[in-house]
């Protein structure tokens, strides 16, 4: 087992709107690396459902489910994805490539959607068809009329629709460009009235060192306008923000986002925040309230002109799955968020591996979170049995969550 660790200090989460984070701490070349070996669920183990809820296994034996789009028809598309493994160039770059090896996050990419659907209605997806093959590290996934929109890593696709079709054999009709490499997901979410679409794409670095020029583009959320076949910067500073969600009562974007490694396990949180167009979140000048990281060559305009997060998450929880849960869907929880906690790397104690849910008021996180779905990591952080990713309302109103490590959708009702 390959790990590098900093001595950890155990501090409490920085999590909420006025979260506590610690001053940075430098980790230098060789940052803090800890992960589970990747065992997947077996013996008919499950994740821990919390009081009041129960899970079963929607669809299993996928390849690296990473999200899911459910359909008009109740058919439940799954987005299957991964990073091919890379060519190290220095110590740390292979500690990684073994680590990520071993984590399972890395590997064969399987490049498909997967179309599951529920016949008989018993809650487990009995029909399974590869609906859509030869991707590109697929990932978001938006249905307007009878166009379904895919986000691969090097662009924005879409394909032509028709109800209850088991296969699309299409070829992709590109609209958009994106550097691919780095953060590679590309999430998408349409509006209201179906006329646009949010694309959330990552950084291609940590903290830009490989130049600016190789982060244009980068870091941000596109809108999309459907009728002119156009895009726009919508919001920038974004380090690497993948679920996207409406709040429904206020409409506003939110969205969930990966910040930072290599300055402690709580240095800086990942977080939950509303989008505003045009704003500027901070990457990779500061983080949080204008933290300035000193790593990096300064703006001192941008720092000043840039937008605090709503919620924070702990950090690197590696937030990813974003769902807005309305209430009355599960017993226990009332409106808010659902976020899946993916884990990551860059901590002494691991951090995430769990689905959680954070209560809104007036159009806004409150907190604190709950947990719905825990139980994918062993009490020692050796092993991990799954980790979640995507998260989605099901066609019959229960929550689905993909799993990358255990290679299942599984689905969240009352117990």
């Amino acid at each position: 087992m390959v790990q590098l660790r900093h001595r950890g200090t155990n501090l409490p989460q920085a999590v909420g709107a006025t979260p506590i984070i610690p001053a940075a701490v430098p980790q230098g070349t060789l940052p803090t690396l800890k992960m589970p070996t990747a065992r997947g669920w077996s013996g008919g183990q499950k994740p821990v459902a919390a009081p009041g809820l129960k899970v079963n296994a929607f669809a299993t034996g996928l390849v690296h489910p990473r999200w899911i789009e459910v359909l008009p028809t109740g058919d439940v598309l799954v987005a299957e994805a991964l990073n091919e493994p890379g060519k190290p160039n220095s110590i740390f770059g292979y500690a990684m490539e073994v680590t990520m090896a071993r984590a399972k996050a890395v590997g064969t990419n399987p490049n498909r959607i997967t179309l599951l659907r529920d016949a008989n209605g018993d809650g487990v997806a009995e029909v399974r068809h590869n609906y859509i093959e030869g991707l590109n590290k697929p990932f978001g996934m938006a249905l307007v009329g009878d166009t379904l929109y895919v986000g691969n890593t090097d662009g924005m696709v879409s394909f032509p629709y028709k109800a209850g079709e088991t296969k699309i054999t299409a070829r992709p009709k590109r609209l958009t460009t994106y550097k691919p490499g780095g953060h590679w997901t590309r999430s998408i979410l349409k509006n209201k009235d179906e006329t646009r679409l949010y694309v959330g794409v990552g950084s291609q670095s940590n903290i830009a060192e490989s130049g600016f020029e190789a982060e244009v583009g980068r870091a941000m959320i596109y809108e999309y306008d459907i009728a002119s076949g156009t895009q726009r910067e919508f919001a920038t500073g974004l380090r690497n923000p993948v679920g996207l969600a409406w709040e429904p009562t206020t409409e506003t974007l939110f969205t969930v986002v990966n910040e930072r490694d290599g300055i402690g396990d709580e240095t800086p949180p990942d977080y939950l925040t509303s989008v505003r167009d045009g704003a500027f979140y901070g990457w990779p000048y500061s983080y949080w309230n204008k933290v300035v990281d000193d790593r990096v060559p300064q703006d001192a305009a941008k720092v000043a002109g840039s937008t605090q997060p709503d919620f924070a998450l702990g950090g690197h929880t590696a937030s990813l799955g974003l769902c807005w849960l309305p209430a009355g869907t599960l017993p226990g929880f009332g409106e808010g968020m659902v976020i899946g906690q993916h884990g990551s790397w860059n901590r002494s104690k691991l951090s995430g591996y769990r689905v959680i849910h954070v209560p809104f008021a007036n159009g806004k996180p409150v907190g604190p979170a709950k947990d719905i779905l825990t139980g994918f990591l062993s009490d020692d952080e050796n092993d991990s049995w799954g980790r979640p990713v995507g998260v989605a309302i099901g066609p019959d109103g229960s929550l689905l969550v993909a799993d990358d490590v255990g290679d299942v959708i599984w689905r969240v009702t009352g117990a």
